[in-house]
């Protein structure tokens, strides 16, 4: 699809947000017409149980900038985000959810960000929050983790299309655009955006559950950018830790061998395991950068096709 590099394609993921649709809807108009903005609006229905996508097509024909899309079952916000990029034609990209806990007419503030240099604009909330302690926590391990200064990961986001282009996301990674835009070397830059409470239904995002599920993803991203890039970290250190092991066993096996002249066969059988170990480790750590130097040629592959395609 021809691409408008001056053009804001703002997607609007939404799963059972009938009520809301109609208002986020005409707040965007509004946010176009005071702003001037050259702004079309990508409403993907992903998967919802109500009449959300009648209520989108409802809205297209009152709405000339709005297109509805419709995913046939539940695929999550990270499929709905690239759904709306390769039916949207803007080089900027805007990320905003259907509950209107964002209004669209902040989205102008983010895209001045990027037409000021920046190459992704992270919202930061400001105002009540219910789970502010929860996010607060997520965030800080975030920062602490991947080394980020953006406060908040999880709040609207606007950001060129070469960066949706550049990433390899798995479901439920829109929450980490951030941490992997800042990983491939893109320059991230943070707006203060007002937090309102939902308007209407509930949330999608509560429950231990999605706490539990965001820690491992957490843990799952961490590994993909550190030890999956380089595996001799993790293999080879390891590797080397039992080595170092099993020398210090040996050293003791042998003193007690011949100067105290205690025979002790069980800490012969610990030296062998943990040589045996580590020079198996290291063996999978070659084998392991070999892996990764292959993935990292099909991603290049893959993102040239990503790009043609989107």
């Amino acid at each position: 699809m021809e691409q408008n590099v001056d053009r804001v394609s703002i997607i609007v993921p939404a799963l059972n947000e009938e009520e809301n649709v109609p208002v986020v809807v005409q707040r965007i108009s509004e946010m176009i017409e005071e702003s001037g903005l050259d702004c079309e609006a990508i409403l993907v229905d992903d998967g919802s149980t109500d009449g959300t996508y009648q209520a989108g097509l409802q809205a297209r024909e009152r709405y000339p900038f709005l297109k509805v899309v419709r995913h046939r079952r539940n695929r999550g916000k990270t499929a709905a985000l690239l759904t709306g990029a390769e039916e949207g034609t803007g080089g900027v990209l805007v990320l905003l959810d259907a509950d209107m806990q964002f209004d669209p007419a902040e989205v102008p503030k983010l895209v001045a960000g990027i037409e000021q240099g920046a190459d992704l604009v992270s919202g930061r909330k400001v105002g009540k929050y219910e789970k502010r302690f929860v996010s607060w926590i997520y965030n800080f391990l975030c920062r602490r983790l991947f080394h980020v200064t953006v406060h908040d990961l999880n709040a609207v986001k606007a950001f060129r299309r070469e960066v949706l282009e550049a990433l390899d996301l798995r479901k439920d990674w829109h929450r980490y655009l951030v941490v992997l835009a800042a990983e491939k070397g893109f320059t991230i830059a943070e707006e203060e955006v007002q937090l309102y409470p939902r308007l209407h239904g509930e949330t999608k995002y509560g429950g231990v559950g999605r706490i539990a599920v965001g820690v491992l993803d957490l843990i799952a991203v961490k590994f993909q950018l550190s030890f999956m890039r380089k595996p001799m970290l993790l293999f080879g250190g390891t590797g080397a830790f039992l080595l170092f092991c099993g020398m210090i066993v040996g050293f003791i096996s042998l003193y007690l061998r011949f100067v105290m002249e205690m025979g002790f066969r069980p800490l012969l059988y610990l030296v062998i395991l943990l040589v045996t170990s580590g020079l198996l480790l290291f063996a999978l750590g070659f084998l392991a950068e070999a892996i990764a130097n292959v993935q990292e040629r099909l991603e290049g592959v893959e993102r040239a096709a990503k790009k043609r395609h989107l």
